[in-house]
């Protein structure tokens, strides 16, 4: 079976995957499970390296979606499936819960409303709670709140793994990754499918499956359509300290009003604590830079949710841009004429629902194509990730392991206790990172306190060694 990560574009495959984000890689994966051939394409030089790296970590149960669509459908069937696979996988998931407070007698009174759209969505463990039930679960709250809805089972995982390991697993099965190929045109085979310009050569595909993020309008137009423009949403956050987590023991969230969801304060799965995320359109789909503007209504909106927490150290800020569009829906949509699927507007949730999508685009292509899609019976067995998670075992924390070998405790990174060993296994994996920027998304080396100032010299010498050695 090949499991090699392609530097070259192949040459033929049935299906070829634009976008190698959480959702291309959750498409690619299930694609590959069959006995078609498959090519996932990514603009970027790494998986996950666009939307998908910014967004918040929540695994969403789909409470507060739009009952009767797609995307309330497909969350709540993805947040059983990426759980049952994070299980199988490693993925880290902590089952936080969430509490939305109402700090006005107007969110207040929208509470029952809420949890009602919960029980329409499938989902009937919502409990209205009063004040004192606010503070007793989050003490660090500013004065002022009314009330609450709690949320037993939304949860904080990571991102960056669950990416890795649906493209990994999808490599495994067999998919060939191209990373560092955008499509910049389409055109018609002469033999049926389609011929992908990339600026390393073509690509030929019998189907093609747009699951391009930010970009998928552009690629839209590719293939004759223009119905959907993406307008980038920038969302900025700051990331607190460790020191901050036990004031944030569950996402907090806001009653959600006619502008948007607004902030939350949430834990992460690293330990941190995170606020956020502002929601600003903009034109320009490079824009993932922060600004003042951002922080000040940050601090605004810390002052007025939780005070204390603006006295915890600032670790990092970011920025994320989101792939909105003008509809309140998933866009997914085949076109057997010309042999392509359109996989747009995802949203935040798109992590939660990613699987749940890719089984979703399996069952269009089966009863929609002209593809046979054969269940294969040689899988392999599914990727065990590295655990990023700070409630789980970490290396530096396993004793046995490091009897067996001591690279496990010999730290690179002291912040986020990232050993010598993690960085080498992230060098020798199925998808190796090829910039500080992925390293970091494979070990969290760099991404506390000091943010790379002690060991990101360390870190970039060992990966121009692995490039020299390749």
């Amino acid at each position: 079976m090949n499991t090699r990560v392609a530097d070259a574009p192949i040459a033929d495959v049935h299906v070829a995957v634009i976008g190698a984000g959480v959702v291309g890689s959750a498409i690619a994966r299930d694609l590959a499970g069959t006995t078609l051939t498959l090519a996932l394409l990514e603009a970027r030089g790494d998986v996950g390296d666009g939307t998908s790296k910014a967004n918040t970590g929540i695994l969403h149960t789909g409470f507060d979606a739009k009952p009767g669509t797609l995307e309330s459908r497909l969350v709540a069937r993805g947040y059983d499936l990426l759980g049952d696979y994070a299980s199988a996988t490693g993925i880290p998931v902590e089952r936080t819960g969430a509490l939305l407070v109402a700090w006005t007698q107007e969110e207040l009174g929208t509470l029952p409303s809420l949890r009602d759209k919960a029980i329409r969505n499938g989902y009937d463990r919502c409990e209205l709670v009063d004040a004192a039930a606010v503070y007793a679960r989050v003490p660090a709250l500013a004065d002022g709140a009314l009330g609450g809805l709690t949320v037993p089972d939304e949860s904080i995982t990571c991102t960056w793994t669950a990416t890795l390991a649906l493209a990994t697993d999808a490599v495994r099965r067999g998919a060939v990754l191209l990373r560092g190929h955008p499509v910049t045109d389409a055109r018609p085979d002469p033999a049926g499918g389609w011929l992908l310009e990339t600026p390393q050569g073509l690509v030929r595909a019998r189907w093609v499956v747009n699951a391009a993020g930010l970009g998928a309008d552009r690629v839209d137009r590719l293939f004759g359509h223009d119905r959907f423009t993406v307008t980038p949403r920038r969302g900025e956050l700051f990331v607190f300290d460790k020191l901050a987590r036990p004031r944030v023991p569950v996402i907090v969230l806001p009653v959600p009003s006619k502008v948007g969801k607004g902030v939350l304060v949430s834990p992460t799965i690293y330990g941190n604590v995170m606020l956020g995320p502002t929601a600003e359109d903009l034109d320009d789909k490079t824009m993932t830079g922060t600004s003042e503007e951002g922080f000040a209504f940050l601090l605004e909106k810390g002052e007025r949710l939780m005070p204390s927490l603006l006295d915890e150290e600032v670790t990092a800020t970011y920025a994320g841009l989101r792939a909105a569009i003008d509809a309140d829906d998933f866009l997914i949509d085949l076109d057997a004429a010309r042999r392509y699927l359109l996989v747009g507007g995802i949203r935040s949730t798109g992590l939660t629902a990613s699987i749940a999508i890719a089984e979703h685009v399996h069952e269009l292509l089966a009863e929609g194509s002209d593809l046979v899609l054969t269940e294969r019976d040689d899988l392999p067995e599914p990727p065990r990730m590295p655990n990023l998670g700070e409630a789980g075992l970490r290396p530096y924390q396993d004793a046995p392991r490091i009897a067996e070998d001591p690279d496990y405790g010999r730290m690179v990174c002291f912040c986020e206790r990232v050993s010598a060993g993690e960085l080498r296994d992230a060098f020798a994996s199925t998808i190796p990172p090829v910039d500080l920027d992925g390293l970091r998304r494979r070990t969290r080396v760099m991404n506390g306190r000091c943010q790379g100032f002690y060991c990101g010299a360390r870190a970039q010498a060992l990966l121009e060694a692995q490039g020299e050695a390749r």
